[in-house]
């Protein structure tokens, strides 16, 4: 087939006859001459408000490719990435712990080479799960055991969905072939910014735990890892650059009992989250190190406000959709500002996962039909400034969150700020135009009085300097909810060629290991430790 890159295709009418269309035109042919089309690559072409149209990289099927190749015409070879054989010695289970991105695609890829992992989630099924979390919205009553951050699927399960990455690993489109075989909406292989939505992933997870438990695999929720036994030399220390400490067995709590089972394999997926498990390791002496991470908070507009700066009079057009962005600047004399986790017509939620404690995400369904936008607005931070130890960074997020929930009334309402007020150095009373869309409410107040100083300034000097980029992104009615801190891990687990810790037979992956961040990249990470695994002895 030929591969014609970048045509623009108009937003009118029906979008695979002009597909047809363009691609007749870009080769001089009739389209009656084509076997086959079909788009391989949507995204929209937004720079001129005159001209919004979308850009297709289109696949076409027709005899003698040779000449027709030109300029934005290629010749495209599908090819598709092959598991390496399994070649594992070991009898014994390999054990997962977490059943997020990561962990779903470890337990896949285990399950398919026949090696039937115990998955140990210390949440609950998406069900379950969601039950939990309709009730910690209305009663503001928090299961620090299942909610937004814990259980089927990880945190990714409440937010957008949102399958952009920046890496470039061959297996993300392996990633985005699974999603749709289990259920997610196909056009997720077409879009330049794929999303499932938070009310149709549930669904997808749950399809892929199926084929796991299918497969021998089994999944255990309400089970949280306790305890890791570690076999030992006698003149061995850990960690150990010999390699002669490993991990014999595994305990788990569930239901106010204890389990064990013996194995040498524990791939830990656990996310970004789990700071008890991560405290525990680096007690047992499995070495870590701070990782910078960012600190900030999700900024919302109205989602008209967003598709009108960047559509221009398109904003509204069927085909199109809310509007989304990605910012960044970085202002004189202070650290880069960014925005992440952009959620178009979304809410603003409270990921809380700890007692005493709040922290913000995004979250969208499918169709993103939501009064408000928001997206994280986002800026560097060390962990030295807590400390020189590994687990620094942990004790920031918390002093942070800890203060929020207590400048909310600490009854798990998110304290808020207009972005008028906020560059005005001024505590907000209340709110205008912009209505918040937190579920468990929001506290007019100051975040200033809860962000690091240097998180402060550099976001006062970057609103400005984004609104020249995005008009209206400064807005004074504009509301700033806080603190957005979980964006990703401050912990980093060292791991060697062969994927193990400094703890042999433990294998780190996944953003809680400092080696991912977001579902794709997460997800590929889990699928090269389960490589890993499969190619011990």
């Amino acid at each position: 087939m030929l591969l014609l890159r970048a045509l623009p295709i108009p937003l009118d009418g029906d979008l695979t006859e002009n597909a047809a269309r363009a691609a007749s035109q870009k080769l001089r042919c009739p389209a009656s001459a084509f076997s086959d089309l079909r788009i391989l690559r949507q995204a929209v072409d937004s720079r001129k408000k005159s001209d919004v149209h979308f850009v297709c990289h289109i696949l076409a099927g027709i005899g003698n490719e040779q000449k027709y190749l030109r300029d934005g015409v290629v010749i495209y070879h599908e090819s598709r990435i092959e598991p390496p054989p399994c070649t594992r010695e070991s009898a014994l289970r390999p054990v997962v712990a977490g059943f997020g991105p990561a962990g779903i695609y470890v337990s896949l890829t285990l399950a398919r080479a026949g090696l039937r992992p115990l998955v140990l989630e210390r949440g609950q099924p998406v069900e379950a799960r969601r039950a939990d979390v309709e009730h910690f919205h209305a009663a503001r009553e928090l299961n620090p055991e299942s909610n937004i951050q814990f259980g089927e699927g990880g945190a990714g399960t409440f937010s957008d969905g949102k399958l952009t990455t920046g890496i470039k690993d061959p297996l993300c489109r392996e990633v985005l072939k699974e999603l749709a075989a289990h259920g997610a909406p196909p056009e997720i292989l077409v879009h330049a910014k794929p999303h499932i939505g938070t009310d149709k992933l549930g669904g997808v997870i749950t399809a892929l735990r199926e084929e796991i438990e299918s497969l021998g695999g089994e999944v255990r929720f309400g089970s949280c890892l306790s305890e890791i036994a570690v076999l030992r030399t006698p003149s061995c220390g850990l960690p150990s650059s010999e390699g002669n400490a490993r991990v014999c067995g595994v305990t788990w709590a569930c239901g106010g009992s204890s389990h064990s089972i013996e194995t040498d394999t524990l791939l830990l997926c656990t996310g970004h989250s789990a700071r008890d498990t991560v405290e525990y390791l680096h007690g047992l002496g499995v070495e870590m190190r701070q990782k910078p991470f960012a600190v900030g908070a999700r900024i919302e507009h109205p989602r008209q406000w967003i598709d009108r700066a960047q559509y221009g009079p398109f904003a509204g057009h069927p085909a199109l959709g809310a509007a989304d962005y990605k910012l960044a600047c970085r202002p004189r004399n202070e650290r880069g500002v960014y925005t992440f986790c952009m959620c178009p017509g979304g809410s603003v939620v409270c990921a809380a996962s700890e007692t005493g404690s709040v922290v913000t995400n995004g979250m969208s369904y499918h169709t993103r039909s939501g009064e408000n936008s928001n997206a994280a607005v986002l800026v560097g931070v060390e962990p030295t400034m807590e400390g020189e130890d590994a687990l620094a960074g942990l004790r920031l997020q918390r002093k942070i969150e800890r203060a929020a929930f207590a400048a909310g009334g600490g009854g798990y309402a998110m304290p808020m700020q207009t972005v008028g007020d906020f560059l005005a150095s001024r505590p907000s009373r209340g709110f205008g135009e912009v209505r918040p869309s937190c579920a468990t409410g929001a506290v007019p107040g100051d975040l200033r009085r809860i962000l690091p100083e240097h998180v402060v300034s550099a976001m006062a000097a970057a609103l400005p300097m984004m609104d020249r980029q995005l008009r209206g992104f400064a807005h004074p009615e504009a509301v700033l909810t806080g603190p957005e801190t979980r964006s990703s891990s401050p912990v980093r687990i060292p791991r060697d060629e062969s994927g193990q810790a400094s703890l042999r037979g433990l294998y780190p992956c996944g953003e809680g290991a400092g080696c991912a961040g977001g579902i794709v990249s997460a997800a590929v990470d889990g699928i090269r430790a389960a490589w890993a695994v499969m190619s011990s002895v």
